[in-house]
């Protein structure tokens, strides 16, 4: 029988989320638990970090609602919650629409359109 997940922190808005992305050392954790689960120590190999660093980097993943921790045993397993990204995807969104538009006049316009003509 498999252990349940702890109940996963709540989503966090898009500023939390951001805030726990700032880091290098937090995106490279996420990279990490993107596909699979991985123990904390098996995270904290990748690092040249103290356990105790790597455990704080988990701590603010976790409080983002950016990772999701089951126990298995006296082993904590850690995975990515993709779907705690959705606040920031929200966010980004709002952006894309005019920065699209921006991209498409500045090929438009180095690359005018021509009407292809048929065989005469």
């Amino acid at each position: 029988m498999t252990p349940e997940p702890e109940e996963p922190e709540a989503p966090a808005g898009p500023d939390a989320v951001l805030r726990a992305l700032a880091d290098p050392h937090r995106r490279e954790i996420l990279r990490l638990v993107q596909h699979a689960e991985l123990p904390a120590g098996q995270i904290a190999a990748h690092f040249d970090l103290t356990q105790q660093a790597v455990s704080q980097h988990l701590t603010v993943l976790k409080r983002a609602g950016l990772l999701a921790e089951r126990r298995e045993g006296t082993r904590r397993l850690y995975s990515l919650r993709s779907e705690s990204l959705q606040p920031l995807r929200t966010l980004l969104d709002e952006f894309w629409p005019d920065a699209f538009a921006r991209l498409k006049q500045s090929v438009e316009q180095a690359h005018p359109r021509t009407e292809e003509r048929g065989p005469t």
